[in-house]
């Protein structure tokens, strides 16, 4: 077939002959992804991370994968340093000819990559960061992110705090941009839902390298009737022990963001905080169809169960395989488009890429910590749909200059 044939032919909807010419001119290699993350600094979350995401990526090519191509994707570890990420980010680009960005787990380093990005005008799809600034004050065109911000779960928890008697509040997490962030929405939320409650301390231990004793002892000073924790990983499991050894939560209600996620219950043992107001993942108890074919899939190709870091890697892989077939090419200005407004299945449900932020609509489970055969579960839980929790668009416009 002439060059001039295949043209008209093509134009007239001779889907048949099109497709595989189409396919060939797109490239017969794999579609490339570029995966950025803090894998020997952050292992409890991102070791279940890399499974789902390999899983789901597994899936999509025994699918057919898309644009007639398989994906690919060469995994980097920025050991939690930004300036590694970026190093990373600039090697997959132009050495590896990634055809996009993925990943992050810290504020911090998701920050670094999502400027990468913008400055090389390359997408970036991060998984985990929950800093706002990543999609609203330093947001951009090229970087778009799926899981529940710090906003989203500090709202999510804010709806529970309000309804305590607790007047004089304690906060602590750790000092770098995530803390920071968290720690600012629930005052302002928590404030605004209940303008009389006042925060009487504030402690900001370093990431990783938590004094617990010191930090306890001056969060027991201050006398509060209750606490707002956002530490995690080993920090909490630290602060964890010294407040019950120290008697910290004796009388006091507990809100906190993550606790409830298997990757730091199980790290707590039996000596899970019972009644903590948390946001997290009870993976055992969650029965819709998508969340049971996932965890069915999970355990027979793991021998495991599920942790969150399993639905975040799994469902950001899932949402890049959405975004290519929306948008028939690789093109990176196409892909762009393709995830703006993308609506695809995560394994808490339906959820899309908003336009205005680039922020996925992907919620959270909320709840309470309890006991059950010696290790921390979530009961009395509901998911909180993460498009409830973000503030309107005229808000939005104002945090996010790039809108």
């Amino acid at each position: 077939m002439d060059r001039r044939r295949f043209l008209a032919t093509a134009s007239a909807g001779a889907a048949a002959i099109a497709a595989p010419s189409l396919v060939r001119a797109q490239g017969a290699g794999p579609i490339k992804i570029g995966e950025i993350n803090s894998y020997t600094a952050q292992p409890a979350f991102l070791k279940p991370y890399r499974q789902g995401w390999e899983l789901a990526q597994e899936q999509a090519n025994a699918a057919g994968g898309a644009l007639g191509r398989k994906f690919e994707t060469i995994f980097r570890d920025d050991g939690g340093k930004p300036e590694d990420a970026v190093r990373h980010a600039g090697d997959l680009i132009n050495a590896e000819k990634v055809d996009l960005l993925a990943g992050g787990y810290l504020s911090n380093v998701g920050l670094a990559i999502g400027d990468f990005a913008l400055q090389n005008k390359r997408l970036y799809a991060a998984s985990e960061p929950l800093t706002d600034a990543l999609v609203w004050a330093k947001g951009n065109r090229y970087t778009f992110r799926l899981r529940p911000s710090t906003y989203m779960q500090a709202a999510m928890l804010v709806e529970e705090a309000a309804k305590l008697p607790a007047k004089r509040w304690a906060l602590v997490a750790p000092n770098y941009e995530y803390g920071q962030s968290a720690v600012k929405w629930f005052k302002e939320l928590l404030k605004k839902a209940k303008p009389d409650v006042e925060f009487v301390a504030e402690q900001f231990p370093a990431l990783g390298r938590i004094d617990a004793g010191a930090t306890v002892q001056a969060l027991e000073a201050s006398k509060p009737d209750a606490i707002f924790n956002v530490t995690f990983g080993g920090d909490l499991t630290n602060f964890v022990r010294q407040g019950n050894t120290r008697g910290l939560f004796e009388g006091r209600q507990v809100v906190s963001m993550l606790t409830g996620e298997p990757e730091y219950l199980d790290a707590l043992g039996a000596e899970a905080p019972v009644g903590w107001i948390v946001t997290g993942y009870p993976y055992a108890d969650i029965k819709t169809p998508e969340h049971l074919k996932f965890v069915e899939a999970y355990k027979v190709k793991y021998n495991d169960y599920p942790r969150l870091g399993s639905v975040v890697g799994y469902s950001t892989m899932q949402s890049i395989a959405a975004a290519v077939a929306r948008a028939g090419s690789v093109d990176n200005e196409k892909l762009i488009e393709a995830f703006r407004g993308l609506k695809f299945n995560s394994v808490f449900g339906p959820a899309e890429y908003r336009a205005i932020d680039h922020q996925s609509t992907v919620g959270a489970y909320v709840g309470r910590i309890a006991l059950k055969d010696g290790r921390g579960v979530m009961v009395d839980w509901r998911y909180a749909d993460g498009a409830k929790y973000l503030p309107p668009d005229d808000v939005v416009r104002t945090l996010r200059p790039a809108s």
